[in-house]
């Protein structure tokens, strides 16, 4: 996986969420959490998988909605901060965190209702070796994002730690399908990359976003769209 080392450094884990979702940053937060919670209520008592969870900010929020999840990370550094967050929110009892490789899963066969990745395919190195064991352990549902190739993210991907893989459209269409999974739905955002909301003021990203969310409603949009959201059934 692209950066594993520096992924897993005690000062990344600390500084993640804030050099992330501070100023602009939060309208990406917001968004990317309702992305999420579209694809997956309702939750009650729901058995939910997450590869790659970080500090635990999607882990949290389905734990609080009434999911049974589980979040499994390679860092611990990044999952001692997600503990921190589960017991602050109360929900510490609803939530296992496990440190593992997403390549290897350590559970049997059809085990979750749901199992998603946020940030994590453009890291992946082998990525149709991930979503095939993404499917292996899931009985009804596979949800993840994807940065792509035809996107402004194209202009500063290059100059990222350990850059990331982009991705086309009929590219992660193939590897769902030689996943055995069947596409349930797609949905393309941001024409703005991520990188520019970070750089700017909270209070300005809300009139960006609606120029950003009135081209992405035309024709164009999914075309040039930088991130991709993937529903799928198994």
């Amino acid at each position: 996986m692209k950066g594993e080392e520096w992924y897993q450094a005690d000062e990344v884990a600390q500084e993640y969420d804030v050099k992330r979702f501070s100023r602009g940053g939060r309208l990406i937060d917001r968004r990317e959490k309702r992305a999420v919670l579209d694809a997956l209520n309702p939750l009650d008592d729901r058995t939910v998988l997450e590869i790659a969870c970080g500090t635990g900010r999607f882990t949290v929020m389905l734990a609080e909605r009434g999911a049974d999840i589980v979040g499994l990370d390679i860092s611990s550094a990044m999952m001692a901060e997600g503990r921190k967050k589960a017991r602050a929110a109360g929900v510490a009892d609803r939530i296992e965190f496990i440190r593992g490789d997403a390549a290897r899963l350590p559970f049997p066969d059809d085990h979750f209702d749901t199992v998603f990745a946020m940030r994590f395919f453009h890291l992946a190195d082998t990525p149709a070796k991930f979503l095939a064991e993404m499917c292996r352990v899931s009985k009804r549902q596979v949800f993840f994002d994807t940065f792509n190739d035809r996107s402004t993210r194209i202009l500063y991907n290059w100059l990222l730690p350990m850059g990331s893989r982009l991705y086309g459209h009929e590219e992660v269409k193939r590897l769902i399908d030689g996943a055995g999974l069947t596409l349930t739905d797609a949905n393309h955002d941001f024409v703005l990359p991520y990188g520019f909301y970070r750089k700017i003021p909270n209070r300005l990203a809300g009139a960006f976003r609606s120029a950003d969310t009135a081209i992405g409603d035309t024709p164009l949009g999914d075309h040039v769209a930088s991130v991709s959201y993937w529903n799928a059934h198994v």
